[in-house]
C-alpha cells in the first residue's frame, strides 16, 4: 500500500472554533510536526486563517501539507444553504493555493478533499446528537428535508470540483443526520459517485454500531478518503448507557490513541489492502480542547502504533 497518515486540528480538541479554550493554531501545527506528520487538516471553518500567505508560512515552518478543508455545519436548514457554499469557495479557494501533497499510482482523487460532515445546534440537531450511537432511538429525517440535505451537499460537491478542481467527500458522523448504517446507504445512492465520494471514519463507524472493517469492503467504490479513530471499550460502554452528547462522550475520553482501543487494526489494514486503497489516512483522537495535557503524547503513539503495523 502507498498510504500516507496525516493529522487533524480535533486531536487537540479543535471542533468548534469559537470555543474559547482551543490551542492557538501555530501550537498544533508545531506538535503535528513534533509528533511525525507530515500532512494536516485545517480543521473546522474559522480555525486556521484563511490568508494563504499566513497559512504558508507556517505549514512550511513545520514541513506541513494541507491533506482537507472541513465544513462541519447544518446541512439540513434551508437558510444555512448561503453560509455553506461561502464556506465551500473560501475553503477550497484557500486548498488550492496550497502546495499539493504527491498523488500516488492508485488515488482515486488528488489531496486535497472538502470533507463534509451535518452538525447543527437547532432542536433536531441536539435529539440526534442525544441520541448519537443509538440507531434504535436515533429519529430519521423526514423525506422532504432529507432531500434538502442531498440538495445542500450536491451544491457544495458541484461547486468544490467544478470550480476549484477538489473532491467533496462525505463524512457519515456520530450526532450527525448521517450516522448509522441505512443512512449511509440512502446518501451513496442519492449522491452518484460521480458528484461526491465517501470519507469513511473507523471510529465513528464504530460508534454507529457498525463493523469498520465490513464497512470498508461494502463501500470499497465509494471511498476516496478515510479517518481513522480507536475507542475505549470501557468507556464507550459506560457513555452509552447514559444520556450524552456525543463530544460531551469524547470529553469523557471515548477516543483513545489507536492501538489502545477495541477496534482491529489488522483487519482494517488488510480490508485496505484488498480494496486496494491508496493515498491518505488522516488520525484522529476527539477529545476536550480543555483536557490537552497528553495530546502530544497520543498523537505520536497513534503515529507510532500505525507505522508499527505497516503505514508509513
Amino acid at each position: 500500500m502507498a498510504i500516507h497518515i496525516t493529522g487533524a486540528p480535533c486531536s487537540w480538541g479543535v471542533d468548534d472554533p469559537k470555543n474559547p479554550h482551543l490551542p492557538p493554531w501555530t501550537t498544533v501545527l508545531r506538535e503535528a510536526a513534533s509528533a511525525g506528520y507530515r500532512g494536516i487538516e485545517l480543521g473546522p471553518y474559522g480555525y486556521l486563517p484563511l490568508d494563504v500567505a499566513t497559512v504558508s508560512a507556517e505549514l512550511d515552518t513545520n514541513g506541513l501539507r494541507v491533506v482537507a478543508g472541513t465544513i462541519f455545519d447544518d446541512l439540513v436548514s434551508p437558510a444555512n444553504r448561503e453560509s455553506l457554499l461561502r464556506q465551500t469557495h473560501q475553503i477550497c479557494a484557500l486548498l488550492r493555493q496550497l502546495p499539493p501533497l504527491p498523488t500516488e499510482a492508485g488515488q482515486r482523487f488528488e489531496a486535497p478533499y472538502l470533507v463534509v460532515i451535518d452538525w447543527g445546534s437547532d432542536q433536531r440537531h441536539v435529539a440526534r446528537d442525544y441520541a448519537a450511537g443509538h440507531g434504535d432511538r436515533a429519529v430519521r429525517l423526514p423525506a422532504a428535508d432529507w432531500q434538502t440535505m442531498v440538495g445542500h451537499i450536491t451544491e457544495i460537491a458541484e461547486l468544490s470540483w467544478q470550480t476549484y478542481g477538489v473532491r467533496t467527500v462525505i463524512h457519515p458522523h456520530a450526532g450527525g443526520h448521517i450516522e448509522f448504517a441505512d443512512e449511509v446507504a440512502q446518501i451513496v445512492a442519492d449522491i452518484p459517485a460521480a458528484v461526491a465520494g465517501l470519507c469513511i471514519d473507523t471510529g465513528h463507524t464504530h460508534y454507529a454500531g457498525m463493523d469498520p472493517v465490513a464497512t470498508l469492503r461494502q463501500y470499497a467504490h465509494r471511498i476516496d478518503y478515510v479517518h481513522f479513530k480507536d475507542i475505549d471499550a470501557d468507556v464507550f460502554d459506560a457513555v452509552l448507557a447514559k444520556r450524552i452528547r456525543f463530544f460531551a462522550a469524547c470529553g469523557e475520553g471515548v477516543m483513545c490513541p489507536i492501538g489502545r482501543g477495541v477496534l482491529d487494526y489488522d483487519g482494517i489494514r488488510q480490508a485496505l489492502t484488498d480494496i486496494g486503497y491508496q493515498g491518505y489516512i488522516t488520525v484522529e483522537q476527539e477529545r476536550d480542547p480543555r483536557n490537552t495535557g497528553s495530546v502530544l503524547a497520543d498523537v505520536q503513539a497513534s503515529r507510532d502504533f500505525l507505522r508499527g503495523v505497516g503505514f508509513v
